[in-house]
């Protein structure tokens, strides 16, 4: 299994810190889609980070 799918996997579980840690990894790319004429907007960083949030949850292990 790959790492990212561990840490995935741990997150679903409920571990907190498995959770920071893809929030952590995929902070840059919500953070530059939470621009607006290069000022960051917290509404806008929130929506995608609750939806990544969500899809930790329908994650399913491919076997």
């Amino acid at each position: 299994m790959m790492e990212f799918e561990r840490v995935l996997f741990r997150a679903k579980q409920g571990d907190e810190k498995a959770i920071e840690q893809i929030l952590e990894m995929f902070r840059p790319m919500l953070i530059r889609n939470s621009l607006i004429r290069g000022v960051f907007d917290e509404e806008l960083y929130q929506e995608p980070a609750i939806e990544t949030l969500k899809c930790i949850q329908c994650f399913k292990q491919l076997e």
